[in-house]
């Protein structure tokens, strides 16, 4: 636990046993004391943390909650607790502030954990499957893709920080209608290049990477499947496609940083029987109902609003039921604890059906969660960009990596919640300014660099801090500095929790700022020597905590810019 969490820890049961002591004393009756809460007051002022404690308690004891406030802070013993005094606020509220001591432990402890500062076992022993992006494999990747692979690269290592058992997994649909569909664009494609007559369907893939696809095809087999059989023909080519979009596929999101644990491929199911087994388990449970020739799951019973078809009357599965055995085969089959997926905000409905499922089934569906992700829309000079400049095709997850920097898209797909409306300025992740979020993150790293390496030809290098050092950080800025750095892992355990990375995004943006904050109000280099330490240890610690979140997020820590 962090020192920071220590400390809530340890005022949790100072009050708990400054209750206990007001009943064994008569100052309160007897009674089983309320849940409540230790937070952070937003305006510093009001104190280092604070508790309603005396209010939520006002019915149990049947006392004025300013009454309870009394007894609790007459009972209290804070020894042990890195705070050093208290004061009743407003109607009941109890405010606590920290002692010297707090601040030199917080900088202790990130100086000496390091790049693992801010990391917990919160989450220990819990295995976490998340599954993110899942693109189609029958073209390239959009922008909305681009989002959910910052947001689920990111939350998988948020939660890795949080201590889970982490595992990233890309989806492969290379089955059903899409598959056929891909298949049919293939054909037509490579027959136009031999016979006349051949039109492509409006519903099919008019992509210029068909195109391509069909050429190389040709260039390798001639007119070989020409006058073949169209169901070998169809085959051949799906099978020459598929593994280079599935291995651009990866290319692409290795270039973007990401990397999987594991590609499931949809066909795996199908082949493995799994799929069937779902139609069978659903029967035998007496879940499933004929109609029209079509086998209907009973989902309304579950929790959805309707029910819906597991088997068209052709015999043919919906889509909707290897998706049913792939969630299956997450929970039960491989165990995870959780499943997250990182879908697009059109899926709204498709949620309810697959935990309906998953219910009759007789799994947990609360190990299902879903992050739903809204769309983002590309701005430039205010307008909406759909071209790329470079290019002059359509923005892809590609071209938009040669438009901004890596770094930028990262940052900037994860600066709101996932269920938010984003818009992007493309303009502004390669403005290299204060005005530019990444930038100004990147820049805080740089300049603490930058102070180190002008300390050190100065002949001035950091040493061990004492307790006396560490008290010479009285002035405004560095208290809330460090305030701010003693945060970090609690801010990952609500991140993880929330299943929101955004959360460290804008954490680390308020740490740079208050870092600059700190840098054009206090000198680090000044006549006293041992305030040119603590002033030094505060920037390593800063530089250590920014470190650790651009890592975590995969964005470089430039050196200097």
């Amino acid at each position: 636990m962090s020192t920071a969490s220590i400390t809530i820890s340890n005022l949790n049961k100072a009050i708990t046993d400054a209750f206990k002591k007001a009943m064994t004393e008569g100052t309160l009756p007897e009674a089983e004391v309320p849940s409540f809460i230790i937070e952070s007051p937003s305006d510093r002022r009001h104190g280092d943390l604070a508790t309603n404690a005396a209010m939520v308690s006002a019915k149990t004891f049947h006392r004025s909650p300013r009454i309870i406030a009394e007894a609790i802070t007459q009972n209290i013993d804070l020894s042990g607790t890195n705070l050093s005094k208290y004061e009743i606020a407003g109607p009941g509220f109890i405010n606590f502030f920290y002692d010297k001591s707090f601040y030199a432990q917080v900088l202790d402890e990130i100086k000496n954990e390091g790049e693992n500062y801010g990391r917990s076992d919160y989450g220990k022993g819990k295995k976490i499957l998340v599954e993110f992006v899942s693109a189609n494999p029958t073209g390239p990747m959009h922008v909305g893709n681009a989002r959910g692979g910052a947001i689920g690269d990111s939350l998988s290592s948020v939660l890795d920080a949080a201590g889970y058992n982490v595992s990233r997994e890309f989806y492969v649909n290379d089955a059903g209608n899409q598959i056929e569909k891909f298949a049919t664009s293939l054909e037509i494609r490579y027959m136009q290049l031999y016979k006349e007559g051949y039109e492509l369907p409006e519903d099919a893939y008019h992509g210029q990477d068909i195109i391509d696809h069909a050429k190389a095809f040709a260039e390798l087999n001639g007119d070989k499947y020409v006058d073949a059989e169209s169901d070998v023909r169809r085959k051949a080519l799906v099978d020459f496609a598929l593994p280079k979009n599935i291995e651009g596929l990866e290319r692409d999101l290795l270039k973007y940083r990401i990397k999987y644990d594991r590609w499931f491929k949809e066909s795996t199911l199908h082949n493995s029987g799994a799929v069937d087994n779902i139609i069978r388990l659903l029967k035998e449970k007496g879940h499933t109902y004929e109609q029209d020739g079509a086998i209907w799951f009973r989902a309304s019973q579950f929790g959805a609003d309707k029910d819906f078809v597991l088997v068209r009357s052709n015999g043919i599965p919906t889509y909707v039921v290897p998706d049913i055995a792939y969630h299956y085969d997450k929970l039960v089959t491989r165990g995870y604890d959780k499943a997250i997926d990182i879908l697009g905000a059109d899926h709204h409905g498709y949620v309810p059906r697959l935990k309906a499922a998953l219910t009759a089934l007789g799994v947990d569906a609360s190990k299902l969660d879903v992050v739903l992700m809204q769309m983002v829309r590309l701005i430039s000079n205010g307008e909406t960009v759909k071209i790329s400049k470079r290019s002059g095709k359509a923005i892809t997850l590609v071209t938009l990596l040669d438009e901004i920097p890596i770094d930028a898209a990262r940052f900037f797909f994860n600066l709101r919640e996932a269920n938010s409306h984003f818009e992007f300025d493309l303009d502004l992740a390669v403005e290299q300014s204060s005005q530019n979020p990444v930038y100004y993150v990147q820049y805080a790293h740089a300049r603490i660099c930058s102070i180190l390496k002008k300390l050190d030809e100065d002949g001035i290098k950091a040493r061990e801090c004492t307790a006396e050092d560490y008290a010479k950080l009285t002035a405004p800025e560095e208290i809330e500095l460090i305030n701010k750095l003693a945060a970090y892992s609690d801010e990952i355990i609500s991140a993880a929790k929330d299943y929101d990375p955004s959360q460290i995004t804008r954490y680390v943006y308020d740490a740079a700022a208050l870092f600059h904050k700190f840098y054009n109000s206090c000198h680090v280099k000044n006549d006293d020597e041992s305030l040119t330490q603590a002033r030094l240890a505060l920037c390593i610690a800063t530089r250590t905590v920014i470190s650790n979140v651009l890592k975590m997020f995969k964005i470089t820590a430039p050196e200097s810019m």
